[in-house]
């Protein structure tokens, strides 16, 4: 174990460089059923990061568009990030040298790393600028007052004082405020506007593909759902906040999954009490939207000004939690790509916090972002196109260098080579490799 410790401290930016004891080393690990939730944290965090404005309308229109029946698609699609996300927490928890993931693409390349890192910020950057936005959109029809701009700003200063000093157990106690917030803002909007729960149970677990729409447009929507998880560097979040909660050993895995499952168990309540709304709001009424300002309004008109606050402070919930999520995270995978391509620089600087280029990179997610909430600035569609651009980039990095180290014998020991691991990011890389085709397609053709 105390080679596990020296390989776990080793070159990286986040765990303290002391020897300790195992039984110092990392959480304490869970006995009991209360204790295992109290221990739950980055799951939650990790899953509310996701989540943004664009899910909630998303899974509105799915809901106009389809009623109940391509429920299937949405649960379907979030288990298959499970499996991904957990092979990524199990090789960083599990392989016998002590790596963290962004340490076995090293192993691949060093250059790897620092790739998917500086990906990581560039993307953050972008999703900070929606999410931002988001928020300075969501408080302003919320209050009636003040501008996109002047709400933008203040929910990323907010962030700042969230995540600014690095505290873990700040972004944690955050993120579950704004969970509790969600839960009761759209859980009980899909309550009041009175779910069909027998048609809910059949669309979600009977795999039926909707007439009206024909089988492969249908089976095109969830094919893209699951293989756009496959090349997300958002997945690779999740290791980060494992190591700031504590979840560093082998003893952890257990409680790691269970913390995994209860994050995208969340993530699928909120996202199909959303679809709810628009199954039984909007579907029957032909109501067609483009935006979460005509879902309030839509919802509005059913429950009275309670709809429109609803769904405002959803969407507050849901991008909030990127503003803070995505700085805490990318901006220290981005460092750590850094450290271990030049191991040499982490020597210089006795804390990552202060090095100029962590502090660049903490900048670029949070605060840059606000140039795009100014008004007079282009509209989001061409960041859109960079965005998916440097996604198509990244995935077989992702995906593809997921893959080879789960089969190196000499990283995973017993573990390598695991026949259902292996059938599933098969499974996972060849739709998100069609995904990346059909997008491709769409915005160079």
């Amino acid at each position: 174990m105390a080679d596990i410790n020296t390989n776990l401290n080793k070159e990286n930016p986040v765990l303290p460089s002391t020897d300790v004891s195992d039984e110092q080393l990392g959480a304490p690990i869970p006995k009991t059923f209360w204790e295992y939730i109290k221990s739950f944290g980055p799951g939650i965090v990790v899953v509310l990061t996701w989540l943004g404005a664009g899910d909630l309308v998303d899974s509105s229109l799915a809901g106009a568009h389809y009623g109940y029946t391509l429920m299937w698609g949405l649960v379907l699609a979030l288990v298959m990030r499970y499996i991904l996300v957990d092979i990524i927490a199990k090789f960083q928890l599990l392989n016998i040298q002590g790596l963290s993931i962004m340490e076995g693409y090293g192993k691949i390349s060093p250059i790897i790393p620092v790739i998917l890192g500086i990906g990581g910020v560039l993307l953050g950057h972008f999703y900070v600028a929606f999410l931002a936005k988001g928020v300075g959109e969501s408080i302003a029809l919320l209050t009636g007052t003040g501008s996109t701009l002047l709400w933008a700003t203040v929910a990323v200063f907010a962030g700042f004082l969230i995540t600014g000093r690095s505290v873990y157990s700040y972004l944690e106690l955050t993120e579950k405020i704004v969970l509790a917030i969600m839960a009761i803002s759209l859980i009980g909007g899909a309550m009041l506007v009175g779910p069909s729960w027998g048609e809910m149970a059949k669309g979600t677990f009977t795999f039926d593909v909707p007439d009206k729409v024909g089988s492969f447009d249908a089976l095109l929507i969830v094919a893209s759902l699951i293989g756009a998880v496959g090349g997300s560097l958002a997945n690779l979040l999740y290791p980060t906040f494992m190591k700031e909660k504590g979840y560093i050993r082998p003893e952890h895995r257990k409680v790691q999954r269970y913390d995994l499952l209860f994050g995208i168990f969340i993530i699928i309540v909120l996202d199909l009490a959303v679809w709810v709304i628009g199954a039984e709001v909007l579907h029957p009424r032909g109501i067609e939207i483009t935006s979460f300002q005509g879902l309030a309004e839509s919802l509005g008109m059913v429950l009275g000004p309670l709809g429109t606050v609803i769904i405002y402070l959803g969407v507050f919930g849901a991008c909030f939690s990127g503003v803070i999520g995505y700085p805490a995270g990318f901006p220290k995978m981005g460092i750590e790509g850094i450290y271990i391509a030049k191991p040499e620089r982490k020597d210089k600087y006795s804390s990552y916090k202060k090095d100029p280029i962590y502090r660049l990179y903490y900048f670029t997610v949070l605060f840059l972002p606000l140039i795009w909430s100014i008004p007079g600035m282009p509209g989001f569609i061409w960041l859109t196109v960079v965005v998916n651009a440097a996604q198509l980039i990244l995935l077989p990095l992702v995906s593809i260098g997921l893959l080879y180290l789960i089969n190196r014998k000499d990283l995973m020991g017993k573990e390598a080579r695991k026949p259902l691991d292996n059938v599933l990011l098969l499974f996972l890389t060849a739709l998100a490799l069609w995904g990346t085709y059909q997008t491709a397609v769409s915005l160079f053709s």
